[in-house]
């Protein structure tokens, strides 16, 4: 796999063994490591019914760690940018159903194979007319993006004569062929399997195609400490039978899983949705704070008299506003730490974007509001001899501020809502709660439902509270 999304649901997990006298690496007994992991690759990496990570990876993972001595803080990312924290030194390692290919091995160290994949091809439950690769002549099948599946699906699509479109995640590839826009998938077959057990729609068509291993990565010439303790862990796991008891708990069912109703869905994803919206709510009120500072600071630069400061403050806004928010998020992330060698952590580069973008937006606010105040004001105070500090201060911001508070109300809203598009760095925000739901049940209609009105309700109830205060203080 090189990217992937799964489904879930909850499981036992075994507990593991500890530690084997033999095969243990003292190197790394007591040490703690960052360890990064996709979003949801069902079923080696996705959240229970109690939001926790689960899937064989992690199991194997925390196995692993507790056999040889040391632990694991794992951060649930998705596949790409797991990658990307891998090269910046975010993380010691990544585990995420990650294929060894050739090609990787000249970027990253790899430890043995801890599970031999392969593709398979499904179609919707109700498609009699697809059932081999000769069918799907002049049709359009998905994949993921960068992965196995594609990969398979590009080497044959000439010799059938079909076309291959790139997804992000098994959830929305699975949602694709529902809705008749493909006519197959081509997936990881324990994905694919998986996410049939959990009454994805779907059903598989084709047997098993060989595919490659999944492995343990760390940049090539580091971390080999760490290799070698998931080497020597992992066959002690084989050897006292806990690696069959993990594979046996997520890949041995085989019945297809019942979902329950409309509210049954509500009200088993209430705890990880109120968890999303604690922390969107966390990082919208920090990022407005300073993003409200650096608006009244920035803005003030505007329209001040010294060149210098208007030029500085025309900068900032030029670069925050001039750029997606997403690069920033990225860079914030990943560039940053690359550059500067210091890792920083998914909060903080959120809450630094999403400042510094909104603080841009709000510097044009301020600027505008004190700008739209009529100059014979301005002109009117310094005449009656008052500085201009204390003109501005005194008669102009006064004015401005009635002005721009129906601004400032639309960009907290803006800002709420843009806390939405760090889920792409691993902040388990609401949008990433949403997300993490539906690849685990592939109910994504209305999982979006649920999220969309629960982003519904809180705008509408901080916008009512921002109107009664903008009447209160602005009479």
């Amino acid at each position: 796999m090189f990217f992937g999304i799964g489904g879930a649901s909850a499981l036992t997990v075994p507990t593991a063994p500890t530690a084997v006298g033999s095969g243990v690496h003292t190197d790394v007994k007591g040490k703690t490591f960052a360890i990064a992991t996709d979003t949801t690759f069902a079923p080696f990496e996705f959240r229970d019914g109690n939001g926790d990570l689960v899937g064989i990876d992690m199991d194997l993972l925390r196995a692993i760690a507790q056999d040889q001595g040391f632990t694991v803080d794992i951060k649930s990312l998705g596949f790409d940018a797991a990658l990307q924290a891998l090269q910046s030194n975010q993380v010691a390692g990544v585990i995420a159903g990650m294929s060894i290919t050739d090609d990787r091995k000249k970027i990253f160290d790899f430890s043995d194979p801890y599970f031999d994949s392969g593709v398979q091809m499904a179609v919707a439950k109700n498609n009699e007319d697809i059932k081999t690769y000769a069918d799907l002549k002049g049709k359009t099948v998905t994949a993921k993006r960068g992965s196995e599946g594609e990969t398979f699906a590009n080497s044959i699509k000439d010799e059938y004569g079909f076309k291959v479109k790139a997804l992000a995640d098994s959830a929305t590839m699975y949602d694709d062929v529902k809705a008749g826009n493909s006519v197959a998938v081509f997936d990881d077959y324990p994905v694919l399997a998986y996410g049939v057990s959990q009454n994805n729609g779907l059903k598989i068509v084709t047997e098993k195609e060989q595919g490659s291993s999944y492995g343990f990565a760390v940049n090539k010439g580091k971390n080999a400490d760490l290799l070698a303790a998931f080497d020597a862990g992992l066959a002690n796991l084989k050897a006292y039978g806990q690696y069959d008891n993990i594979l046996d708990t997520y890949l041995a069912k085989s019945e297809v899983a019942e979902q329950g109703g409309f509210f049954q869905l509500v009200k088993d994803s209430f705890p990880a949705l109120m968890k999303g919206l604690g922390l969107t709510m966390l990082a919208t009120v920090l990022s407005l704070a300073i993003a409200l500072v650096l608006g009244i600071l920035f803005g003030f630069f505007k329209v001040a008299e010294s060149r210098i400061l208007r030029g500085v403050a025309t900068t900032y806004v030029s670069i925050f506003r001039g750029t997606p928010l997403l690069v920033q998020a990225f860079f914030f992330y990943f560039g940053l730490p690359q550059m500067t060698g210091q890792p920083i952590d998914v909060l903080t580069a959120g809450v630094l974007t999403l400042s510094l973008n909104a603080g841009a937006y709000m510097t044009e606010i301020v600027r505008g509001g004190i700008q739209s105040v009529d100059t014979g004001q301005l002109e009117a105070s310094r005449s009656l001899g008052l500085g201009y500090v204390t003109s501005m201060r005194r008669v102009v911001v006064p004015q401005a501020v009635k002005i721009m508070t129906p601004s400032f109300i639309n960009q907290f809203v803006i800002t709420l809502k843009d806390t939405s598009l760090l889920a792409v760095i691993g902040f388990a925000e609401l949008t990433y709660q949403g997300q993490q739901i539906y690849a685990a049940n592939f109910r994504t209609g209305e999982t979006l439902l649920i999220v969309a009105a629960l982003y519904f309700i809180v705008i509408s109830i901080l916008t009512q509270l921002s109107n009664v205060l903008d009447r209160k203080f602005n009479k």
